[in-house]
Formats: C-alpha cells, sequence, structure tokens
C-alpha cells in the first residue's frame, strides 16, 4: 500500500481545501491512501503527529468541501529551517510509523523554505497557494542575478538584483500564478469600489491599505477597481510626483482614491510603516501603518490651508482617511479560476511524488496558445547562491511608475488572470447562500468540530 501525507503551512488562503480536495481526489483515482497532518509542520514536530485519514476506503470525506475558504487540516506558522537538522531523524522515524511513502506540503515560499531541510530525509514535493502570487519567479535566471549590496540601513547588507532584464514576456514566468490570488484580488475590487462612493461623496482622498508585504500583485489587480493611484512596494515611494498627480486629480474630481500596498517603502527603503510587536491572525507582524503614515506625509505637505481654501472648515486630517481591507482578503469561498486551478494542482502534486520526485514544486504555467497549462520545477531552482528562497516581486516592466498604475505588459499579464475567473456558479451561490433564511435560526457549524473526532495520534 502505498500511503502519503499532506500538510497545509503558512497563511490561510480561500483555495486551500480546493487544493487538498484534488491530492485526495487524485489519490483515490490511483488507490493511494491520504492522511493529514493537523496544524503543518507543527504537527510533524509534535511527537504525537496529529493526523486525519482523508479518504479511508479510497472516498474522500465528505468533511473536505472545495468550495469552502481556509484549510480543515489547521495552519500553523511553525516551520523547520537548516538549524534543526538533529531533529531530522526522529521526524522520519515518526513518518515511518505512520507508513508514510512522501510528503505534499501545501504553502507559499515560507513552506518551500521549511520543506528544505525535511526533503534530505523524505521525500517531499509542494503545492503553491499563496493570496500574495509570490511564489515562483519572473523569468528562468531571475535567481541567478542576486547580489549582496552594502546597505545604508544600519551597516546592513540585502539582496538587490541590479541586472534584471528591463522587460520580460509572459511565457517565461514560473508558476505563473497561485491559487489564492484571484479571489483576494476579488474582495480588494470589491472594496475599493465601495470606498470610491463614500470618498466621491464627500469630496475626500480615501487610501486603501491592502496586503502585499514584498510583492505588489494584489495592489497591481486592484486596478479592477479603478483606483485613481497604485503604490506597491517594489518602487520606493516619490512623494514629490505623488504629490503632484493627487492635486492634479483632486482638482479635476474633488476626490482621489489610493491603493497602498502594506509594504510600500521610502527612498531609502524603509517601510512607511514601522513594525509593531503585535501579530495578526496568521502569526504575522503587523505593519501598522503604511496607509496611516501616508496619510500623515500628505497632511503635511498639503496642510489645512488647502482643504480649507476649497471647502470650508475642512481639515486636511479629516479631507483624508484611510481604510484596510486586511483579513478578509484571505477569507472565504474561492472563487472559479482558484478552486479549478487549485484542484489541478493538488493533483500534481500526488503524481510528482508517484513519480519519484522529491523537492519538487507542482506549477501553473501559461502561454498564448495552451493557455493554462500544469507543469512542475525543481525547487533548487528556485533557490539562491546562499540556499534562500524569496517571494517573488512584480517585475519593473508590469508597472507604470509615472502614472501609478499597470503597464501595458501588466494589464495584459491581468487580463490572462481574471478575464472569466469568476464563474456563473459563484454568484449564484451569493445569490442563495448569502440571505438565506436558515442563517437566522442556526449557528456557524465548524469543520474543526467533525474533524476533531477523526484526528488520530501516534502511541
Amino acid at each position: 500500500m502505498t500511503r502519503f501525507a499532506v500538510l497545509t503551512a503558512g497563511g490561510d488562503t480561500p483555495a486551500l481545501n480546493a487544493t487538498i480536495y484534488g491530492a485526495v481526489e487524485r489519490a483515490n483515482e490511483l488507490k493511494i491512501d491520504l492522511v493529514g497532518i493537523i496544524r503543518g509542520f507543527a504537527g510533524i514536530l509534535d511527537p504525537r503527529v496529529p493526523h486525519v485519514r482523508l479518504n479511508p476506503l479510497y472516498t474522500t470525506i465528505p468533511e473536505l468541501d472545495p468550495h469552502m475558504g481556509g484549510t480543515l487540516l489547521g495552519a500553523s506558522r511553525t516551520y523547520i529551517d537548516s538549524s534543526q537538522m538533529a531533529i531530522m531523524p526522529e521526524i522520519k522515524q515518526r513518518l515511518d510509523t505512520l507508513k508514510v511513502d512522501g510528503i505534499l506540503c501545501i504553502g507559499g515560499d515560507g513552506t518551500i523554505n521549511g520543506m528544505q531541510p525535511l526533503s534530505e530525509f523524505f521525500p517531499c514535493v509542494l503545492a503553491p497557494k499563496t493570496i500574495d502570487n509570490d511564489l515562483g519567479l519572473n523569468y528562468l535566471d531571475e535567481v541567478n542575478e542576486l547580489t549582496l549590496e552594502e546597505s545604508h540601513q544600519g551597516g546592513r547588507r540585502r539582496l538587490e538584483n541590479s541586472r534584471a532584464r528591463p522587460v520580460i514576456g509572459l511565457e517565461e514566468i514560473v508558476n505563473y500564478v497561485t491559487p489564492g490570488f484571484a479571489t483576494a484580488v476579488f474582495v480588494v475590487v470589491e472594496g475599493v469600489e465601495r470606498i470610491r462612493t463614500t470618498a466621491e461623496s464627500h469630496r475626500r482622498i480615501a487610501i486603501i491599505e491592502v496586503m502585499g508585504r514584498d510583492s505588489g500583485f494584489i495592489p497591481l489587480g486592484s486596478s479592477y477597481g479603478q483606483p485613481d493611484l497604485i503604490l506597491i512596494p517594489e518602487v520606493p515611494l516619490d512623494l514629490d510626483r505623488l504629490e503632484q498627480r493627487i492635486s492634479e486629480l483632486y482638482e479635476l474630481q474633488k476626490h482621489v482614491v489610493i491603493v497602498v500596498g502594506e509594504g510600500v517603502v521610502d527612498q531609502t527603503g524603509h517601510q512607511l510603516g514601522a513594525a509593531t510587536k503585535s501579530e495578526d491572525p496568521a502569526g504575522n507582524i503587523i505593519f501598522s501603518g503604511a496607509a496611516e503614515e501616508l496619510k500623515r506625509l500628505l497632511c503635511l505637505r498639503f496642510g489645512d490651508d488647502y482643504f480649507g481654501s476649497r471647502r470650508k472648515h475642512e481639515s486636511a486630517d479629516s479631507a483624508i482617511f484611510t481604510r484596510k481591507v486586511g483579513h478578509t482578503q484571505r477569507g472565504g469561498f474561492p472563487i472559479r479560476f482558484d478552486r479549478f486551478h487549485a484542484v489541478q494542482l493538488g493533483g500534481k502534486a500526488i503524481d510528482l511524488l508517484v513519480e519519484g520526485r522529491n523537492n519538487a514544486m507542482a506549477t501553473l504555467q501559461w502561454s498564448q496558445e495552451r493557455g493554462f497549462f500544469l507543469d512542475s520545477l525543481a525547487a533548487n531552482k528556485l533557490r539562491d547562491q546562499w540556499g534562500k528562497i524569496h517571494a517573488r516581486h512584480v517585475h519593473p516592466s508590469f508597472y507604470d511608475l509615472q502614472r501609478f498604475q499597470p503597464s501595458l505588459l501588466g494589464k495584459n499579464y491581468l487580463r490572462s488572470v481574471l478575464t472569466g475567473a469568476i464563474g456563473a456558479e459563484d454568484v449564484e451561490q451569493m445569490r442563495a447562500d448569502m440571505f438565506s433564511p436558515g442563517k437566522l435560526s442556526t449557528r456557524y457549524q465548524s469543520v474543526n468540530i467533525d474533524i476533531q473526532r477523526r484526528i488520530e495520534m501516534l502511541k
């Protein structure tokens, strides 16, 4: 009997259950036993290895619904790194006791980094997921161009890519898009459109902060909500140019909508929002203020006189407001694009394990002739010369820094992913489910209750 394990690590995304579902359905076809490890890498670090049989008698358990957001296996920010090599024999012994022949990890760049030391002792593959769309490369040689440069930030050294190509072709992108991204953009676009009407009605400047610590794909995708200006982490903020553009737009339309990625930096490379000691629900350190800091800077630049001369008794503080879309970007049901391709990638990852692959990743590729298709990549192709896998950045050719908008190439990329991303079944589900009368008289039924009854432990 062949048996594989599957775990979900890092932050939750809308398409995680769909990826698990694709893996289980493919395992059923191949008569492979699949067990789910509870709480990601934390589960295999636990001597009891809490786990769930996902396909007893090669039938998918009913709790696994690809339309549901999040992960029924639970996730954690616990990772394994090279400093923990001494415990690897213990982990291998636990997996051998479970009679597991390989592990499917579902996650982003943090998960695939955590998979590296584990793959030296046990066959591992990865199915990608991340709303940030930052797992992969803009082109295959990109990772080999990184150099360590001296930084003026406290004497530290940082990675730079001064040799980056100025233009790329869309078909060169390695792992074209990750499940979870399209749904996150869907949520952000709706938020931008709703906040627009408030800014327009009250003649104000709205600053909307969206996710994207290192990569600006989500703010770039927000262009479907037609914000006036988009700021991404990859491009240092030009305050002079931004002030000029805001003034032009405000004089024309009496309001401005700005979308800012949470990791946006100033000209010195410092992030606008200083990190605090608090954590978000996914365990990330919270950046308390790209939007708030941008508001403060704009208030200083424009001053009360600017708004007071146009609207009596209006201060800069009241004329500029901020909103965070927040963790709604991570949650809820996945739209059709994410659901469909997540299922495919889960199945592809099972095939990689069956083929005897190790330290490999299932990828979703795109070409003009074929559209989207499945492929795979050795994880070492993503590692730099120091052994690290980095978050993919928005390529400079995707962004028009003069207009603070996607470039033509950036628009073509977004079109290829998001045109038709919402299915008729998504609209029907919202229509039928949102205001279902039964919700008024029943409590939310958590999948955790049913999964808890299925959990088994090693003795």
